[in-house]
């Protein structure tokens, strides 16, 4: 039985593939969230996800690592993994475009990595998903940002566990709790099955040597036996409540937009949240000038649905003119953009608790 919490219909199925025009942009495809907690374990899912609209490719970009701030919360992770993992041979599920698995060689871990968007040439990084038949083992495994993507997240750990023959296992994942305190609806997108909150993480195996919050709270992590994974979660005392102002932030910026006809907007950050943000506030009826990121990969391409293309940060700052309204999608970003942008824009962090 599952208690439905949030619904929402005409979601990009990978909101950071980007195209290279905007008619295929707006031409790509859609899905719907029907966001529900399963009574029997307590788990928060996506209802309505199928596994099979996903399909990861080299138009996938996901990669954050071309911010300072981003990259410090990396160390902080390496750091984590020294504490428990230094001097052992590491497997890296997911590991993207290699950049944290690159960090970590640097650093003299011997690893090998996975995943099947993986783009560089090297040789330790097999570019195929997990699966048992892969016939690797290491005495530890790294999973950051891949269980929110999983349908089945403790089949998948019991997977690993079972190909891996035990070992222990670092997971990072996106926080809920974070995303209901912060009102931040614009980071539920359908390419994440899961949403955990860290009781959930810690319910899942019997021994656990850390566990905790990083990046300014918005995402869990856990260190744990692989080999004391649970086959069941208890039920929730409580069934869990959404915030009845869960998207008011929208109403929010159509009053700042709105004030100010003369004055031009934009967004910065064109991940994840930024797809999502943009793309609503198109459907509430409100225009921005200019999407922002600082990715390379993304800048001159266009983002799902909504069609809109993304910009280079001195693209923007050559459109904006100083005293447009800048709405920053991750406040963890917000002075390093403030001292990218010589602070001439008036910026409104959309994450803060405040916004609304």
């Amino acid at each position: 039985m599952a208690h439905e919490l949030y619904r929402v219909a005409d979601l990009p199925v990978l909101q950071n593939r980007t195209f290279a025009d905007a008619q295929s942009a707006r031409a790509s495809a859609s899905a719907d969230i029907v966001l529900v907690q399963d009574l029997k374990s307590g788990l928060i899912f996506n209802q309505a996800f199928d596994a099979d609209k996903l399909s990861y490719d080299s138009d996938y970009q996901n990669e954050q690592a071309h911010s300072a701030q981003f990259q410090q919360h990396l160390k902080d992770v390496e750091g984590i993994i020294a504490r428990h993992f230094k001097g052992r041979e590491l497997i890296e599920v997911g590991c993207g475009k290699g950049y944290f698995l690159e960090l970590l060689r640097s650093e003299g871990y011997a690893i090998t990595g996975i995943d099947p968007a993986y783009e560089g040439t090297n040789p330790e990084v097999i570019k195929a998903p997990f699966t048992r038949g892969l016939g690797l083992a290491a005495e530890a495994i790294v999973l950051r940002h891949v269980l929110e993507h999983i349908a089945d997240p403790l089949a998948f750990l019991a997977e690993i566990a079972d190909a891996n023959q035990g070992g222990q296992i670092y997971i990072e994942v996106p926080c809920f709790d974070w995303i209901l305190e912060h009102r931040a609806w614009f980071d539920v997108f359908y390419e994440h099955v899961n949403y955990f909150r860290l009781e959930d993480l810690q319910r899942m195996f019997g021994t656990v040597h850390e566990a905790g919050h990083l990046f300014g709270g918005q995402y869990l992590y856990v260190v744990a036996d692989l080999g004391s994974l649970t086959s069941s979660l208890p039920a929730p005392i409580q069934p869990l409540q959404m915030p009845a102002d869960f998207t008011a932030s929208i109403e929010c910026a159509k009053r700042i937009i709105g004030s100010a006809p003369h004055t031009a907007a934009g967004i910065w950050g064109a991940s994840s949240k930024g797809v999502i943000y943009s793309l609503f506030l198109q459907r509430a009826g409100v225009a921005v000038d200019q999407v922002v990121d600082i990715n390379p990969a993304k800048q001159g391409r266009y983002l799902p649905l909504s069609g809109m293309r993304v910009s280079s940060p001195q693209e923007a700052m050559e459109a904006l003119p100083a005293g447009a309204n800048l709405f920053v999608m991750n406040s963890n970003y917000l002075e390093e953009i403030k001292r990218m942008t010589d602070g001439r824009y008036v910026y409104h962090a959309v994450d803060s608790a405040s916004f609304s």
